[in-house]
């Protein structure tokens, strides 16, 4: 049985363990060794806290630990004799806040948005771009990474693996690109801030429906990211998307930590500011494209959509519904038209919304994804086709790995709720 201790650690680990890779990485320059010494400093903590306690900074505990033994494994090799020197010094003058240890400024400046920019560099094929990234910044499991790109769980092993070697054996710098080579590697960035931010925002496993630490993070390197380049559009959609997205996590659950879905979420909690500041990135956006919206840009415009209705039943479906089919067009995807699925029931009716998803059940990639059962519960309950709404929560419920998700899905299985469509 996990003891207070143990399940304080994990907590702490969640938490500082992206921002401790990397700092680890900016003073070794290698993401695997960074890891590894991250994991040496957890393992510190699992024989040291139970006995003593937790320390009053447990972040900067495990930074400082990880640190010393940096730099022990830098004295064993020769050749880095004087980069033992600087880091010695620098950790001889630094105090032992987390915010001075892991925050060092260059002007441009996060380490976690440099490792993006390293997980995510042009010597590694997509998925591992994606992949490495989401496991050293965002704290996932193997397990968690698999469901949110709906394969494998070796295959996503493997993918580490083999990234974490090829950065090594490339020798990639630990720095932010520039120029051209920024541009070049922004989708894939974006890509990646944004799966953390989903992860965050509806986690694919767990006793929380939500991690918000994961979406402040994905909102920070989205903030930084649209510092550093403030002439791209798709940066700008992707801030408004969070923000605005992020504004409904007051609303999102009840007192005991249980979903509330889109439909039954009390607006007043909706948080304005950030809502306000998701709009305003919408118009940065909007104000710099050049041709046809991108993905994000889009995909901010059918959040703003919600946001901008005072209450659930004054949504436009409609345009929702035509700006998902673009988007379609844009980005296609099963998970997409899943979406464009839930907006066509709202637009047109049930009956337009089931016809599509009756098409995505042949699609293997969604064979196992619970979202797609959900949706057809809920659109075969406001039918009133009862019995076989309860199955598909039945079955969405199985699926799922999320215990408030499994509980509230079960509960619609024991007792279909009258017609009142909406999605967390």
């Amino acid at each position: 049985m996990p003891t207070d201790t143990h399940r304080a650690i994990e907590a702490v680990w969640r938490i500082e363990a992206p921002r401790l890779i990397a700092g680890l990485a900016r003073l070794v320059r290698d993401v695997g060794v960074a890891e590894e010494l991250a994991q040496d400093a957890l393992v510190a903590a699992l024989e040291q806290w139970p006995a003593e306690g937790v320390p009053d900074n447990p972040g900067a505990w495990l930074t400082t630990t990880a640190r010393r033994r940096a730099i022990d494994r830098i004295r064993r090799e020769q050749t880095f004799r004087r980069k033992v020197e600087e880091a010695g010094r620098e950790l001889e003058e630094s105090s032992p806040d987390i915010g001075a240890l892991v925050a060092e400024d260059d002007g441009i400046g996060d380490d976690l948005l440099r490792l993006v920019f390293v997980a995510c560099h042009p010597v590694l094929p997509t998925p591992a771009r994606t992949a490495l990234t989401l496991r050293l910044l965002g704290g996932l499991t193997t397990d968690e990474i698999a469901r949110a790109f709906l394969v494998p769980e070796p295959t996503v092993a493997q993918r580490i693996v083999r990234a974490k070697r090829t950065l090594a054996q490339a020798r990639v710098p630990f720095e932010v690109p520039r120029g051209a080579e920024l541009t070049a590697r922004l989708s894939s960035v974006l890509e990646v801030v944004y799966l953390i931010f989903n992860e965050g925002y509806a986690a694919t496993a767990g006793d929380d429906w939500m991690r918000p630490e994961l979406c402040a993070d994905a909102l920070r390197l989205g903030r930084v990211l649209a510092r550093l380049a403030p002439r791209e559009p798709e940066v700008h959609g992707l801030v408004a998307l969070m923000e605005i997205q992020a504004s409904r996590t007051a609303a999102r659950t009840g007192p005991g930590g249980e979903p509330i879905l889109l439909a039954e979420q009390n607006r007043a909690r909706w948080d304005q500011l950030l809502i306000r500041r998701g709009l305003a990135a919408l118009r940065r956006a909007e104000d710099l494209i050049e041709g046809d919206p991108g993905p994000y840009v889009l995909q901010a415009a059918i959040a703003a959509g919600h946001a901008r209705a005072r209450r659930f039943a004054d949504t436009d479906w409609v345009r929702i519904a035509r700006l998902y089919e673009h988007l379609a067009r844009v980005a296609p995807s099963p998970v997409v038209e899943l979406n464009r699925a839930v907006a066509l029931s709202m637009a047109y009716g049930p009956e337009a919304g089931l016809a599509l998803l009756d098409q995505l059940t042949a699609f293997p990639v969604l064979r196992d994804y619970h979202l797609l059962p959900s949706v057809r519960g809920d659109l075969l309950a406001q039918l009133g086709r009862h019995a076989e709404a309860r199955a598909e929560f039945v079955r969405a419920a199985a699926l799922t790995r999320n215990e408030r998700e499994r509980t509230l899905l079960l509960a619609r299985a024991a007792a279909p709720p009258e017609p009142a469509p909406g999605h967390p």
